[in-house]
């Protein structure tokens, strides 16, 4: 059961990172690709996105409780609650705010590039919590 507990937050933190890289940098592009129309693929791009950001939240929660014991190990555990911690806020921030602006498409251009950038840097943030939970303990 140890080995379970010491892996579940390279699970979690591995699980949020797949499913945004799968969600955002190849199932939302080939809808637009493959779809009859821009609409009909921002529709169902938006409940994706949703999706996602269910997953996010879920992840970075579990990772959060998880993290009493097995992030204070590492001296970085700072860094690494505070990339959940900013990960979990930029999904909140891109659903609740910057997704009902894109989808009553209001300033689209703009908010577009918004949602965009705060999902790519949330991205950035799964990423690095997986990559400090991935160093070898020592170096840690």
């Amino acid at each position: 059961m140890r080995a379970f507990n010491e892996r579940l937050p390279v699970l979690a933190a591995a699980f949020w990172w797949c499913s945004l890289t799968v969600v955002g940098f190849l199932v939302v592009p080939l809808l637009f690709r493959h779809l009859p129309t821009p609409a009909l693929a921002g529709n169902m791009a938006a409940h994706l996105f949703t999706a996602q950001t269910w997953v996010s939240m879920g992840c970075a929660v579990l990772l959060l409780g998880l993290s009493r014991s097995s992030l204070d190990a590492a001296p970085s555990v700072d860094a690494a609650v505070l990339f959940i911690i900013l990960g979990l806020l930029l999904a909140l921030v891109v659903e609740f705010g910057v997704a009902p602006r894109i989808v009553a498409r209001q300033n689209l251009k703009m908010w577009h590039g918004v949602g965009t950038g705060l999902y790519l840097a949330q991205w950035a943030c799964a990423g690095a919590v997986l990559w400090r939970l991935l160093r070898p303990p020592q170096s840690r």
